[in-house]
């Protein structure tokens, strides 16, 4: 691979600390390296005048799996947009795919790296149904891309809880879960809630008890926590709490915070878990209390989930909540699911609207989320694609961040009660180029345990994204000049000019193999599938990812593993 400067760039790498530095970038056989001035290269790129970031990470967005497949199916209006048939792309590197809100694979890899970014995490993948998940990754072209295993309302894990098993053979039936099904990361959704709703409990508090395991969502999130924390697993317990989308759920949400006892933890789309129920509409924003609480606790990291206007379709594995959302459904479709009793999913069509009271009121939650927490390398940038909106809305996004006269302005559109009461108007704050590399790149690298990406330092993969400086900061971060993946050129002022395929990021905990019986046991009793054919090798999980690279994440154990 050939050697390539990058000249005179302004870079932003909040990792070394570097803030809008102008210096040579150098990249070498897929790696940033440090090279002497002097030294020839096989290409000099000019990039005066441009910003240099690392290549975007999405740490939450749904791309896949068996929900997004339905969602496709339930929208083939999304693909057409107005075309019959749907035009066949220009560029010959593109394959024919389409879709905005629920876009196709291949769609979904051109438009990441048409904005910059390198790499997308799904956020909710069943363990049942692994493989599916990591073939549809795999067939998005250029990104790498990883998973998180949803535990929680598997009957298996409150079965054990609920006879009161060791803590160890927990541990050791997460690991193997994470081993079988090759995650990066473990997911719990509505803690026991969604297995409550099989026993027609139709919400489950942080504190209140499994009408059949008898177990509560607290005794669910700090078992889980604590068996991450042992097997050194990078990310934390990626947690979407109790009560999603409910006025006055920012109680349960506090209250997941607190029982989590200091244990690390990620929240997901928080401004969804952020209403308060006061005023006439009894529904209000509760972002202060959240972010002042974010901001008493060091352990705790979030993604907002930032609500866009316009359709979408909402996703999500919390099965209670997508039932009762529903008749909301715009244009009025549902879809259910379930696998196993392990974990399913409910689909219902959405469009936000600037003149719905609480739909504006959840645009601007949003928004005082970000601009309220103080520390940004604990906030990531996400919509929840595409429960919040469309990833493709995220330069948008930025710039309502950055920039107070156009929020003001966004903000005057909207319902009148928001618009003249929110707390946002009073927020002053403008987000800078150095604090947005934290939130879409430097940051959500750390919290996932990704040593070499996020930053542009010696030795990091070589993905760079290349933004020519614009007054219009969301025409900017909507085409950059080049996008580089792995160190090869695989976009250039909006179009894509070659297609790698991406890797795959997964954990490969340690655990007592004689778990394996248990685990017969129960699937001889409940289960279709045999545990011995649920687990992914590594030659299956390449072939899966169309001969990708594979990306093991170092664990680091904590307890007696590491002994």
């Amino acid at each position: 691979m050939s050697t390539i400067r990058l000249q005179g760039g302004r870079l932003y790498d909040p990792t070394h600390g570097i803030d809008g530095v102008v210096r040579d970038l150098v990249l070498r056989d897929g790696r940033i390296v440090d090279l002497p001035a002097h030294e020839t290269v096989d290409q000099t790129i000019d990039v005066t005048g441009c910003i240099v970031m690392a290549g975007g990470i999405d740490m939450h967005t749904h791309i896949a799996g068996g929900k997004m497949n339905l969602a496709r199916l339930m929208l083939p209006e999304d693909h057409r947009r107005g075309f019959d048939p749907a035009p066949l792309p220009l560029n010959p590197l593109e394959l024919a795919s389409c879709g905005h809100c629920a876009p196709g694979t291949l769609q979904t890899g051109y438009s990441y790296v048409k904005m910059g970014y390198t790499s997308a995490f799904e956020p909710a993948m069943a363990a049942s149904n692994a493989r599916h998940t990591h073939l549809e990754m795999g067939d998005v072209p250029i990104l790498d891309h990883g998973a998180y295993v949803m535990l929680g309302n598997d009957e298996l894990l409150l079965d054990m809880m609920a006879r009161q098993q060791p803590i160890e053979r927990i541990r050791d039936y997460m690991a193997w879960t994470i081993h079988a099904t090759k995650a990066l990361g473990v997911k719990v959704v509505n803690p026991g809630g969604i297995s409550a709703f099989k026993f027609n409990q139709r919400r489950l508090d942080v504190d209140e008890a499994h009408t059949h395991w008898s177990v509560t969502p607290r005794q669910i999130l700090q078992t889980l926590a604590r068996c991450l924390q042992d097997l050194g697993i990078p990310h934390p317990l990626h947690i979407h709490t109790s009560n999603l989308g409910v006025p006055g759920n920012i109680a349960s949400t506090l209250s997941t915070i607190e029982a989590l006892e200091g244990l690390p933890a990620h929240l997901t789309h928080v401004q969804f878990h952020s209403y308060g129920k006061e005023g006439p509409h009894k529904f209000s924003s509760a972002a202060v209390e959240l972010a002042e609480a974010v901001n008493r606790h060091a352990n705790i990291s979030v993604d907002v989930g930032q609500v866009m206007f316009g359709q979408t379709v909402t996703i999500s594995g919390d099965t209670m909540r997508q039932w009762a959302n529903a008749p909301a459904g715009s244009p009025r479709k549902f879809g259910g699911a379930d696998i196993e009793c392990d974990a399913g999913c409910g689909v219902v069509p959405f469009q936000y609207r600037e003149k719905s009271y609480v739909n504006a009121l959840q645009w601007s939650i949003g928004l005082e989320l970000f601009l309220l927490i103080d520390d940004p390398w604990r906030v990531v940038l996400t919509t929840d694609h595409p429960n919040g909106g469309p990833f493709g809305s995220y330069p948008h996004l930025i710039r309502l961040l950055m920039d107070k006269a156009f929020r003001d302005e966004q903000l005057a559109r909207l319902h009148p009660d928001v618009a003249a009461h929110a707390p946002l108007r009073e927020i002053r704050r403008e987000l800078t180029l150095y604090e947005i590399a934290i939130l879409t790149r430097a940051g959500p690298a750390r919290l996932l345990g990704l040593s070499d990406k996020g930053h542009l330092g010696a030795g990091a993969a070589a993905d760079v994204a290349v933004y020519r400086v614009q007054d219009d900061i969301e025409a900017m971060f909507t085409t950059p000049a080049y996008v580089f993946k792995d160190g090869l050129l695989v976009a250039r002022a909006g179009e894509i000019v070659a297609t790698p395929t991406g890797g795959v990021h997964f954990a490969e905990p340690e655990f007592d193999p004689s778990i394996g019986k248990t685990l017969q046991s129960y699937a001889r009793r409940h289960l279709t599938v045999n545990p011995a054919h649920a687990v992914i090798g590594h030659d299956e999980l390449c072939s899966c990812g169309r001969g990708g690279r594979l990306l093991p994440t170092a664990c680091f154990p904590t307890s007696s593993l590491a002994a």
